[in-house]
This record gives structure tokens, C-alpha cells and sequence, in this order.
């Protein structure tokens, strides 16, 4: 093969592949992302009203019977502060051995009642959440949505308003599940609350 022929013949395959080094790649299509507030959504949403309500039911219930035992340990430290020059030492040793039960079991209580009110946080979140999730999803195959992300006030700086959508999410739960009809569907004791 003669010099001239090799020339053109590199020159034909180099200057398709230069054309094609050189074109634009095809543009993507924008990616549509959106955020929403889950804690509010959980909370906000009819039967999380509710769930949450029953859960500060308990709460006040408890925090009622804590404040009895307070007063109970309170009465025996103020019979002791005021009886106890007058006690025999077998009395006085009695009624501090009774405090110190008193206080013990005071000290039990706020910990297995913190312990069930963080039980019933978990269990109402984890079951709204379970059932929301596959209205999030629907949600956003409807809006051609990629992504919704939780909002996170620690983690993004700003999000723009029109992005959030968590009332949308809460409207579409609420139309799925409505108040009369999910009344009774959350597991018993499943509600959350604040700490006492």
C-alpha cells in the first residue's frame, strides 16, 4: 500500500471519530426532586391526631400517678424532718427504710413509664409511617417525581416552598385513610407522646 493511500486512508476513519469526539452528548431530562417534613406528616395527618392524642391520654394518666407517688415519698420525708428526734431508733430506721422504698420505686416508675411512652412513639410512627409510604410513592409517580427526601433543618440549609410537600402527602393520607375509618385501625397502645 503506497504512503499516499495509507494518508487517506487514516484520514477517513480519524475524521468520523473526531466529528463524533466533538458533537454534544444528548441533554439529560431534568430530574424532579421534592422534600417533605415526615415528623410533621406523622403527626399531623387525622389518625396521627389521634393515635398521638391517645398516647397523651396515657401520658397524663401516669404522670397523675406519678405525682402520687411524689406526694407519698414527700409525706414520709416530712414525718421523718418532724417526728424523727421523737422516733425510737427501730421507728426512725423503719420510716427511712420506707422512704428509701418509696423512692426506689418512684425511680422504677419513671423508668418503665419512659419506657413505654418511647415503646408507643416508636410503634404509632412506625406504623403510620409504613402506611404512608406507599402514598409518597404513588404520590410521586403521579407528579413524575425522582425523589422525595425528608426534610432535615440540621442537613439543609434551604429548600424552596414549592418543593415541600408534605401537606400534599398529609391531604392524600387523609383521602386514604380517613379519620372514622382508621380510629380504631392503629395496634392498641401505639400512639406516641411527649415525655413526662
Amino acid at each position: 500500500m503506497s504512503r499516499s493511500t495509507l494518508c487517506a486512508l487514516l484520514a477517513a476513519i480519524a475524521v468520523p471519530a473526531l466529528a463524533l469526539a466533538q458533537a454534544p452528548a444528548p441533554a439529560a431530562a431534568p430530574v424532579k426532586i421534592a422534600w417533605m417534613n415526615l415528623e410533621q406528616a406523622v403527626y399531623t395527618c387525622e389518625e396521627g391526631k389521634a393515635v398521638f392524642g391517645e398516647v397523651q391520654k396515657f401520658v397524663e394518666g401516669k404522670n397523675a400517678e406519678l405525682d402520687n407517688l411524689r406526694k407519698e415519698a414527700e409525706n414520709l420525708r416530712n414525718q421523718l424532718s418532724v417526728q424523727g428526734s421523737k422516733l425510737t431508733d427501730e421507728a426512725r430506721a423503719d420510716l427511712e427504710e420506707q422512704i428509701e422504698v418509696r423512692e426506689t420505686g418512684l425511680q422504677r416508675f419513671q423508668q418503665d413509664t419512659q419506657k413505654e411512652i418511647d415503646a408507643r412513639r416508636v410503634r404509632a410512627t412506625n406504623y403510620i409511617g409504613k402506611r404512608m409510604q406507599p402514598i409518597i410513592e404513588k404520590y410521586s409517580k403521579e407528579k413524575g417525581l425522582a425523589a422525595v427526601l425528608i426534610y432535615s433543618q440540621a442537613r439543609d440549609a434551604y429548600v424552596d416552598g414549592s418543593l415541600n410537600v408534605t401537606q400534599d402527602i398529609i391531604t392524600a393520607y387523609n383521602a386514604t385513610y380517613p379519620p372514622k375509618a382508621s380510629a380504631g385501625a392503629a395496634p392498641a397502645g401505639a400512639a406516641p407522646a411527649k415525655k413526662p
